[in-house]
């Protein structure tokens, strides 16, 4: 493993132990926490087996990174804004008139933009006569068929939950749409990979 793609391994096991420091939500974060967990050593197995870019597995390590704050505060308590707002004084929920904590989505659609360059070496390792378009056309399809997946599992943990603890983990806040719109963002975030992807391949 090459040191660019160590430091950013450490980078994320840093900030999956500093989100854990007196946490807000306990079960729930544990529950969010399990899938960098799972990440994690899914990256490692497979960077092992198929070695993957550096660009590509840093990106798989900011996204388990940035989905780690998210677990801290189940996602739909994020405070966001106010971070904005102390660092910039730039408000986004007042620029776009936001109701509800849009980290969610945010996180959705980075899933298809972290996840998509690695799908796609992943891709030209297993099928090698796989052109540029076919091996995108397949990561799209997995991140796609990966989300829709992901709700099904939200879904199912919910049914096990008391209501209360169903809203706070699912994070629908109130939206009944809210996992066709993860969904779509997640399939947006790929589709937009499409001019990067394409120039590596052409290097």
């Amino acid at each position: 493993m090459s040191i660019a793609r160590k430091i950013a391994f450490a980078g994320v096991l840093a900030v999956f132990a500093a989100t854990w420091v007196h946490p807000l939500w306990p079960a729930e974060q544990a529950l969010h926490g399990s899938l960098a967990v799972i990440g994690l050593v899914a990256l490692w197995w497979v960077n092992r087996r198929w070695p993957l870019g550096n660009g590509a597995f840093i990106a798989i390590c900011a996204f388990i990174a940035i989905h780690c704050v998210a677990a801290r505060w189940l996602y739909s308590n994020v405070p966001y804004d106010a971070w904005l707002q102390a660092a910039t004084g730039w408000s986004p929920n007042a620029a776009f008139g936001w109701q509800r904590n849009h980290f969610d989505r945010f996180i959705h659609l980075l899933y298809g933009l972290c996840f998509t360059p690695a799908l796609v070496q992943l891709a030209r390792h297993a099928w090698p006569a796989l052109r540029i378009g076919q091996a995108f056309t397949l990561s799209v399809m997995v991140i796609m068929c990966s989300s829709l997946a992901y709700e099904w599992l939200e879904w199912g943990i919910a049914l096990l939950l008391s209501p209360e603890a169903a809203e706070a983990y699912n994070g629908q806040q109130g939206d009944m749409w809210d996992a066709h719109a993860d969904m779509l963002l997640a399939t947006l975030g790929s589709l937009l990979m499409w001019p990067l992807v394409g120039r590596e391949a052409r290097r």
